[in-house]
């Protein structure tokens, strides 16, 4: 936080939704749960207690159910979020573990509650994929929503507010963030959150401003203090100066403009200023967001994560709910193709079929392709649906965290086995579709000419690439400043990969952020990929931003750039060289 003569506070969080708005702030005073008292019970009042949290959960998903019902026209596509809390509120991990503590232990249900969600919080947290930790949020507001009810606390009725102002709360549940009337609200803040949770998704599904993890805001800011949300950036300014205002006034007015303009020519081909085609699609998580990737221009999904569905449940999903989802999606985009990464998750998710697993670091661990050719009867059911649907549309199959060829040779054992399972029972498949692999491991960086050999496409995945080759672990606070998409090594390891796939005729994507953020474009065209695939909302921003640049000049552009020994030069010789280009496309990064 920093103040300046004109008393303006500045506090920097996370970009939840790109946009800039002004205005007067509202504090949603939500009536807090702070202390959980503990106190035990005798055996006798056990069936009472239990009564008391299965009329709280009752409470909580019949309040939840409304909110479904009544969720404006812009959110009916991100509802699945909501349905998922609705299933929370009745699962084992949460619902079943906190009956068991109440009799087991004998103590109140706000306790047993308490210590269930921490555990289960603690569960999520060691999942080393960022997105996928961020779903212990989902089990946070549940529990919260359970917890109001038990003690007989108010929930805020967001929908009921009837002035035009800016949220500020310090954690909106997307269930509050679904009741939200886009004619009433401007934007929101929150002192919680991050990027990947649902809230941030939705909020870029209604596509207002919002700025998320600020940590104090609500310390800071008093309902009806004037602010600026710059949701591109991350910024909130309380009390801004007038020439502050006037600045980001005009700011706001550019954004909205250059937004209106360039989501009118989305619909075109990413075409260079050479002539060099690119197809850039979008990644998803639910099937309701392939609405957002049509409305912003997108040739396809190059990322459908398929973790949703095994998520926050008792058991995996049986083979007909897979096919189902899958089914809706590729049909629904088809011609254009659909990217189907199997499941990317490890076995630490405490799920009744399978034990619990001690990892000491399960980023190094059972997880991803690791914990799917371990546990082949879960595979074979994916790969069943997954072939399955091909027969309906354009699928491409994409095998996550392959560290080398041992891994597609047993996938491919497993796809032959499936494809024989499904001839005999009858049903409609494809065998025939295009497989490839995520780069993200460096020792599949490393091999790419001999997996080139294996495979179809490579898609390169920089979250983790990045991690991995630079050791570090991006959401650890200590450490996060040391990620850089354009470390050196970094960029030379892309080229590496890319260069490897054209000498084999075979297509490189990459499916990471570094492949949304408009400042890397003159890196990665000079390397030659193929595709880019993105969030939906920033879709329209890089196909615009490829028109306005030629590959030619890209890739001798590029010779220099891998003559730099420090990223901060790499981002010095970009901005020298594509500067005023880059700046005419800012207001939407």
């Amino acid at each position: 936080m920093s103040q300046t003569d004109t008393s303006e506070i500045i506090l920097k969080g996370i970009s939840g939704s790109p946009g800039i708005c002004i205005g007067k702030a509202y504090l949603v005073d939500k009536e807090g749960v702070d202390v959980i008292e503990k106190y035990t019970i005798s055996k006798d009042k056990v069936k009472k207690e239990t009564n008391r949290f299965r009329t709280a959960v009752t409470k909580a998903k019949n309040e939840l159910a409304d909110i479904i019902k009544g969720a404006p026209e812009e959110l009916r596509r991100s509802v699945n979020i909501l349905e998922t809390h609705l299933i929370l509120h009745k699962d084992k991990m949460l619902y079943g573990k906190t009956i068991d503590i109440i009799k087991n232990e004998l103590v109140n249900a706000e306790w047993a509650l308490k210590k269930t969600t921490a555990q289960a919080k603690s569960m999520f947290n060691n999942i080393p994929d960022p997105f996928l930790k961020s779903r212990s949020v989902d089990i946070e507001h549940v529990s919260e929503s359970i917890m109001r009810n038990l003690v007989g606390l108010k929930d805020v009725n967001i929908s009921n507010i009837d002035k035009r102002v800016i949220l500020v709360a310090h954690n909106l549940s997307p269930a509050e963030t679904s009741q939200i009337q886009l004619e009433k609200i401007m934007g929101f803040i929150t002192d919680r959150g991050g990027k990947a949770s649902h809230t941030s998704i939705i909020a870029r599904t209604l596509e207002i401003p919002a700025v998320l993890g600020l940590d104090n805001a609500t310390r800071v800011i008093k309902t009806d203090d004037i602010i600026i949300v710059d949701g591109s950036e991350g910024i909130v300014i309380v009390n801004p100066a007038e020439e502050t205002l006037l600045r980001y006034s005009v700011l706001r007015e550019k954004f909205e403009t250059h937004k209106a303009d360039i989501l009118r020519i989305s619909d075109r081909p990413a075409e260079s200023s050479d002539g060099q085609l690119f197809s850039i699609m979008g990644n998803i998580e639910l099937p309701e967001e392939i609405v957002a990737v049509k409305d912003h221009g997108g040739d396809g999904i190059g990322l459908f994560r398929t973790e949703f569905l095994y998520l926050n449940r008792i058991n995996f999903p049986d083979e007909q709910e897979l096919f189902d989802q899958y089914k809706e999606v590729v049909e629904l985009m088809a011609p254009k193709p659909v990217t189907i990464r199997t499941l990317d998750i490890n076995g630490d998710k405490e799920i009744s079929s399978v034990p619990t697993l001690e990892e000491a670091n399960p980023a190094l661990g059972l997880r991803a392709i690791r914990f799917c050719l371990k546990n082949p009867e879960i595979f074979k059911t994916q790969l069943r649906a997954i072939l399955r649907s091909a027969a309906y549309g354009n699928v491409r199959l994409m095998l996550p965290m392959i560290s080398g060829c041992d891994e597609i040779f047993a996938t491919f054992k497993l796809l032959d086995t499936v494809a024989e399972s499904l001839e005999k029972d009858g049903l409609a498949y494809n065998r025939d579709i295009k497989i490839g692999i995520m780069i993200e491991i460096p020792s599949a960086a490393i091999m790419a000419d001999a997996m080139a050999d294996l495979v179809d496409f490579f898609s390169i995945g920089t979250n983790d690439l990045v991690q991995y080759t630079l050791a570090i672990d991006r959401v650890n606070r200590h450490v996060a400043y040391l990620y850089n998409p354009l470390h050196p090594a970094v960029i030379r390891m892309i080229k590496h990969v890319v260069d490897a796939g054209k000498k084999k005729n075979i297509k490189t994507f990459m499916c990471g952020e570094m492949a949304s953020e408009i400042i890397n474009l003159p890196i990665l065209l000079g390397i030659g990929l193929d595709a880019l695939s993105m969030s939906p909302q920033s879709i329209p921003t890089i196909k615009n931003m490829i028109r306005k640049i030629s590959v030619k000049e890209s890739r001798l552009f590029l010779k220099e750039a891998l003559k730099q020994k420090f990223a901060i030069d790499t981002m010095q010789l970009i901005t020298d060289t594509f500067g005023d280009t880059l700046t005419n496309d800012i207001y939407a990064k």
